[in-house]
């Protein structure tokens, strides 16, 4: 199993969620609302926090956790569907995942997906 992690505009939030929504089996996203900022220190950005005197871009955070066949699909449909070719797009973080446990049931490892 791994874990994928994406970092993307918000204005690109619902393009992504359509198309993931979209996959067969997907077994579901969590979405966060999230502030940072890149090797750009969000200088140059029109949509800048500035908090504590450090400014940041609001982004959200996508997560899922998916069976190792469907990586390369959740990946694409991402890097596809939130990208603009500017600045600011992006990342994408692939992680192994070693064990699952769902609470309601005690299922572990793929199952509890």
């Amino acid at each position: 199993m791994k874990e994928i992690k994406a970092i993307i505009r918000p204005g690109k939030l619902r393009d992504v969620a359509e198309e993931l929504h979209a996959i067969e089996g997907m077994p579901g996203v969590t979405v966060s609302e999230i502030k940072g900022f890149g090797k750009g220190k969000a200088r140059n950005s029109k949509d800048k926090i500035l908090y504590e005197m450090v400014e940041f871009i609001p982004r959200v955070k996508l997560e899922v956790v998916v069976d190792d066949e469907m990586v390369e699909e959740v990946v694409n449909v991402i890097q596809k569907y939130a990208h603009t070719g500017n600045t600011g797009d992006g990342k994408i973080f692939v992680s192994t995942i070693d064990d699952v446990v769902k609470i309601r049931t005690n299922e572990r490892g793929p199952a509890a997906v």
